[in-house]
């Protein structure tokens, strides 16, 4: 009964329409005040939950990861991107897919490369014949790579929901193979449908535009050697890196680009800070959450349950990947981490899974969700930018289903495509 107060609760809360960070901290009272535990608890435990110094990160790295994106390096990155692959047949599909690759070693956000991405690729695409749901799809789902390759504060998220033992910089690393896989696995699905619908190709780039193209372009992507060299080689930890990679970011912005104006800086930083504040409300409220499982023993529970389904580790993984699956389609990708993580991560440690490799599965699975109907944030943005409903997008952009799901397989059998990477680098 106390078990079903907490997550019943929770659930009846988010169908209610209240948001999600609420509808954490609403549960714990209520269980609170269910099983007498003093509600000082829950209140200290909140507060705990937003003091971590590894937690810096994300407020710098999602601020970096603004001010490029509206400081023009989106088609910065879009034009560089034209210069390897747009003279292939369907190739500013192509771009979209490589642009996010890039844009999305700066960003980290999902969201944040369909809207920076999205606003510059799709009207193109539409402008050079490519249907226009084609080009939302494209889009939405080149933008999943953004939450594998570092610097994804999503890692960050999950080392915090993993109590802070897993090394961030291990995390970044690990997403670098799975994250280059899908962003492979989309260029050949897009390939072959420009094959076989015959979409137009671009015109190469000639050899002097294209040195200047690099040239420009240049400058935003050293971002990402500053981040990881400077993790691999120790020079600064990860949350010194975000902030390293936010003054860089704003340097580069405002006196080398220059195309953001001085003006339109403090109405950014408002924006950062409430993109933040939700974060880090609902980091508060989910470690009460895990704080309330503890207390209800739910991990052990929950262990002992999916054991006795089936002792059988291939077996486990997939059951854990289809219930993630559903999961993700009706909640966000970090209350999803924050929630789920401290149920599954000691069920499978007794199978002996790395918690590094369990990540990526999570990351992986949970941002599928992102590109999935009913709630699906990154969908609407990209539905937004594209001027189309919804229901039409659910149904065109299944076939792009089928290389996430592949390498979603890839990344949960093959622990190396992960592992590989943080060992090579001793990160691990």
């Amino acid at each position: 009964m106390d078990i079903a107060i907490l997550i019943g609760g929770f659930l009846a809360l988010c169908l209610l329409g209240m948001p999600v960070a609420y509808a954490l901290g609403l549960a714990c009272i209520f269980t609170a005040l269910w099983i007498d535990l003093p509600l000082e608890a829950v209140m200290i435990k909140t507060s705990d939950g937003t003091d971590d110094f590894a937690l810096l990160a994300i407020p710098f790295f999602i601020f970096a990861g603004a001010i490029m994106a509206e400081g023009g390096m989106a088609e910065r990155l879009v034009n560089l991107a034209k210069v390897f692959v747009g003279f292939i047949r369907g190739g500013l599909a192509l771009v979209n897919i490589l642009a996010s690759t890039m844009f999305g070693a700066i960003s980290g956000s999902s969201v944040a490369d369909t809207a920076s991405i999205g606003s510059v690729m799709i009207p193109q695409m539409i402008k050079n014949g490519y249907p226009r749901l084609f080009a939302v799809n494209v889009t939405v789902s080149g933008s999943l790579q953004p939450l594998l390759i570092p610097p994804s504060h999503n890692a960050v998220i999950y080392s915090l929901a993993a109590g802070g033992t897993i090394s961030v910089g291990a995390l970044f690393m690990a997403g670098v193979i799975p994250g280059f896989l899908l962003g492979l696995s989309l260029m050949i699905l897009v390939l072959i449908i420009a094959r076989k619908r015959n979409f137009p190709k671009e015109e190469m780039v000639p050899l002097r535009r294209a040195l200047k193209i690099v040239l420009e372009a240049f400058w935003g992507l050293l971002t990402v050697f500053i981040i990881m060299g400077g993790i691999i080689g120790k020079i600064f930890t990860p949350t010194e890196s975000a902030a390293v990679a936010c003054i860089y970011a704003f340097l580069v912005t405002m006196f080398i680009y220059r195309d953001y104006k001085w003006r339109e800086l403090p109405l950014l930083i408002g924006r950062v800070v409430r993109t933040v504040g939700m974060v880090m409300i609902m980091i508060g409220f989910s470690v009460a959450f895990g704080y309330m499982m503890v207390q209800l023993q739910l991990a052990q529970k929950a262990t002992d349950f999916f054991i006795a389904i089936s002792d059988n580790k291939f077996v486990f993984l997939l059951l854990v990947n289809i219930l993630l699956l559903v999961l993700g389609t009706f909640m966000d990708l970090a209350p999803m981490l924050l929630i789920c993580t401290p149920i599954f991560l000691p069920a499978l440690k007794l199978f002996g899974v790395d918690p590094v490799h369990f990540g990526m599965i999570m990351i992986l699975n949970l941002g599928i969700g992102l590109l999935t109907p009913p709630v699906g944030p990154t969908l609407v943005v990209g539905c937004a930018i594209g001027k189309v409903r919804m229901e039409a997008v659910s149904r065109s952009i299944l076939v792009f289903y089928v290389p996430m799901l592949i390498v979603l397989m890839l990344v949960t059998y093959i622990p190396e495509l992960s592992l590989w990477l943080p060992r090579l680098f001793g990160l691990m």
